[in-house]
């Protein structure tokens, strides 16, 4: 994480951790059992299903093979967690589970299928339990993520995110948004900073990069304020965890900024269940995925996009 305190970076990823490890356990000691289908199940379906169109695509159309496979790879790691969360609660199955088919015909109805993968996982966030939150948005996110790679697939970057009013924040959900404006105001400075080493044609990414955090940190100061807490201050300066010496070092702490604010929004849909706190979490992580995924094609990053940004 960017940060001059002496909050490291590897603590936050081990409280990461240990929340991604407590939150099923104390969902299990109180939801109890439930008799009805999972809903998870159907995109874990859809998952499966996407991954095995996009290997087939792969093999039928050499073009796209490496593209393909990418997103086969991702999708095939969503459907992955998100079966381990199936699993985990073990509901009855649903009589009549259905999946797309396992193949498609060319990048753009990938794409498509990207889309409503994409279009249904975050229209399940709002009403879902915290942990549960946390995966499906992760899920959304890395659907646009995968979008990013290739115009065919629907790339294009979210616009401003919504003027949300939220009812009364739990201590938990204002301590995760004050995360979040942290690296709200981290990601700022970086796009700040990164713009005197890299070149003049990374101009446009670099404003609407800042343009987009400015956005998102007045969005959580606004709904700092109207629950009666204080908005943290920026800090006078960052610490980046590796010296900015030139393009590519630019381009590294880039790519840290939008993952250091995809996990704090994470943390933001996992530590609250107000619906319209989740929506704005909801945008701006997935705004955090798809712009990682551009820094991350532009610096020559394996994997390009990300699986599920956010998680740990």
């Amino acid at each position: 994480m960017i940060s001059r305190s002496p909050f490291s970076r590897r603590q936050v990823l081990r409280a990461a951790a240990l929340t991604a490890l407590t939150a099923p356990l104390a969902a299990a000691c109180t939801t109890g059992y439930e008799d009805a289908p999972d809903p998870l199940a159907p995109l874990l379906a859809r998952a499966r299903a996407d991954a095995a169109a996009a290997n087939a695509l792969a093999g039928s159309a050499p073009e796209h093979a490496e593209l393909a496979r990418q997103v086969a790879g991702a999708r095939s790691a969503q459907a992955d967690a998100l079966a381990a969360e199936v699993d985990r609660l073990n509901r009855p199955e649903a009589e009549n589970t259905t999946a797309p088919p396992a193949k498609v015909a060319d990048l753009a109805a990938l794409g498509q299928r990207l889309t409503e993968a994409r279009d249904g996982a975050a229209g399940m966030v709002p009403g879902l339990p915290p942990y549960r939150a946390g995966l499906v948005g992760s899920v959304a996110a890395g659907c646009a993520a995968l979008q990013q790679l290739a115009p065919e697939l629907g790339a294009g970057q979210p616009g401003e995110v919504d003027r949300v009013s939220t009812g009364p924040l739990t201590e938990a959900a204002v301590t995760a948004l004050q995360d979040a404006l942290a690296a709200e105001h981290a990601a700022v400075w970086v796009y700040g900073l990164v713009s005197a080493f890299l070149p003049a044609d990374f101009g446009k990414g670099i404003d609407e990069g800042a343009d987009a955090h400015r956005d998102r940190r007045d969005a959580c100061e606004r709904v700092l304020t109207d629950a009666g807490a204080a908005p943290r201050p920026p800090e006078p300066a960052y610490l980046p965890p590796d010296p900015v010496t030139d393009a590519a070092s630019a381009q590294e702490l880039v790519i840290t900024a939008e993952a250091d604010a995809a996990e704090a929004w994470h943390g933001v849909l996992e530590r609250t269940e107000d619906k319209a706190l989740r929506t704005l979490a909801m945008q701006a992580l997935t705004g955090s995925a798809t712009r990682g995924t551009s820094w991350r094609m532009e610096a020559g990053k394996e994997p390009q996009a990300v699986a599920l940004p956010g998680r740990a």
